[in-house]
C-alpha cells in the first residue's frame, strides 16, 4: 500500500489539479476548473434534465462548479465567479472558502490511509505587490487539506517544477510557472532552494491589458486566447495586443530574475550552467517556447546566470502537481 501513498495538489487561479499514483510508475492527474456559479432553486429542474451536477444549499440556492459553471454562465448570461484572484484567495468572494473546500474534497477524495501526505502548492510573495497576503492563503489551504483527512504540507509552486522536470540535472534549474493569477519563479542547485519569488502578473493581467488597449472586454480576450493564438504569427488587433502583453510579461520575469539573483549572488554559487524550464497554463499558447527563447536571447548578455538550455515542461498544466507528488512520495521512502 505504501508504494501508492502520497498526493500532489496544485491550487491555481484557473485550475486545481491533483496527482496520485495508481500503480507502479503510473501517475494519474485530475483537474477541476476553479470557477463557480450560484443559481436559484428554480434552475434545479433544468440542471437535472441536462444531468449537470450541482451543490444544493437549501434556501441559499444551488452552486455549480468547474467547467459546468462556465457553460451555465453562458446559458444564463452571467459571469462565473472565481474563488481565487491574482493567485490568492479572493477577498471579495464571501463564498470562496466554502466552495474551495468542496472542490478540493471532491478532487482529492478519501485518503488511502489515515494521515496520507498531501503536498499542496503555495506561491511565493510577489516582489511587485507586497500587500498580497500569502500567509493567510497558505493557512486556509492547510486547514482545508487537513480536514479532508490528509497530512498537509505546503511547498513552493515553482520549486515543484524543478522536482518534476530537472532530475537529469540533479534538480538544478530555474523553474518558471506562468499562471493565470501570477508567475512564480524558483532557482535551485542540487535541490537546494536558492531563490524563490513571484510577480503579480499572469494570464489575467495579459487579458486585462490587451482588452483595455483595444477597447474590448477581458472575458472576450480570454476566450480568444483560449481558442488558440500563435505568438509568432498574430492575426488582427486583438491578437497583436495579446502578443505585446505576453512579451511584456516575459521581459518582466527575466528582468526580475536578474534583479533578485543580484541580491544573493555572493552567497549562492552556480557551479555550472542550468536550464530554464517554463510551465503553466499560459505557456500553452502557440510557439510560447520559441517566443520566450527569442525574448531571452535579447537579454542573455546581461543575464547574470549561465543558461544551458530553455525547455518547456513535458506536461505544462500538470507539472506542478507531479512535482508535489514526488515530494509526497519521498515521505514513504525507506532509508
Amino acid at each position: 500500500m505504501s508504494d501508492l501513498l502520497g498526493r500532489g495538489l496544485d491550487i491555481g487561479t484557473m485550475n486545481i489539479v491533483v496527482a496520485q499514483r495508481t500503480g507502479k510508475d503510473k501517475v494519474e492527474t485530475s483537474r477541476v476548473r476553479d470557477a463557480f456559479l450560484d443559481l436559484t432553486e428554480d434552475a434545479k429542474r433544468m440542471l437535472k434534465l441536462s444531468q449537470v451536477p450541482y451543490i444544493d444549499r437549501g434556501e441559499d440556492g444551488i452552486i455549480v462548479v468547474g467547467d459546468n459553471a462556465l457553460e451555465m454562465a453562458n446559458v444564463f448570461g452571467r459571469e462565473a465567479r472565481r474563488p481565487l484572484s491574482g493567485g490568492l484567495i479572493s477577498a471579495g468572494e464571501i463564498d470562496a472558502l466554502e466552495i474551495l473546500a468542496i472542490m478540493i474534497k471532491n478532487l482529492l477524495g478519501e485518503p488511502k490511509a489515515p494521515g496520507e501526505y498531501c503536498y499542496y502548492s503555495v506561491p511565493a510573495a510577489p516582489v511587485d505587490d507586497p500587500t498580497r497576503d500569502v500567509i493567510y492563503h497558505q493557512g486556509v489551504f492547510e486547514r482545508i487539506v487537513t480536514e479532508c483527512g490528509y497530512e498537509a504540507v505546503a511547498s513552493n509552486e515553482a520549486m515543484a517544477i524543478i522536482y518534476a522536470e530537472c532530475s537529469k540535472e540533479m534538480f538544478s534549474g530555474l523553474g518558471i510557472s506562468f499562471g493565470s493569477g501570477m508567475c512564480n519563479l524558483a532557482l535551485a542547485v542540487n535541490g537546494i532552494e536558492g531563490l524563490i519569488f513571484s510577480v503579480a502578473r499572469g494570464g489575467d493581467w495579459i487579458d486585462a491589458g490587451a482588452a483595455k488597449a483595444v477597447g474590448s472586454t477581458q472575458s472576450r480576450i480570454c476566450a480568444l486566447k483560449e481558442k488558440g493564438i500563435d505568438l509568432l504569427a498574430p492575426v488582427g488587433r486583438e491578437q497583436e495586443a495579446l502578443v505585446l502583453y505576453y512579451k511584456s510579461l516575459v521581459e518582466f520575469c527575466i528582468d526580475q530574475t536578474a534583479k533578485q539573483f543580484a541580491q544573493i549572488a555572493d552567497r549562492f554559487a552556480l557551479p555550472k550552467p542550468i536550464p530554464i524550464v517554463i510551465s503553466g497554463g499560459i505557456s500553452k499558447a502557440g510557439n510560447f517556447l520559441e517566443f520566450f527563447q527569442a525574448t531571452f536571447e535579447k537579454k542573455r548578455k546581461k543575464f547574470p546566470i549561465e543558461v544551458s538550455e530553455i525547455r518547456q515542461a513535458k506536461d505544462p498544466l500538470n507539472a506542478v502537481a507531479r512535482g508535489l507528488l514526488l515530494l509526497a512520495m519521498q515521505e514513504y521512502e525507506v532509508d
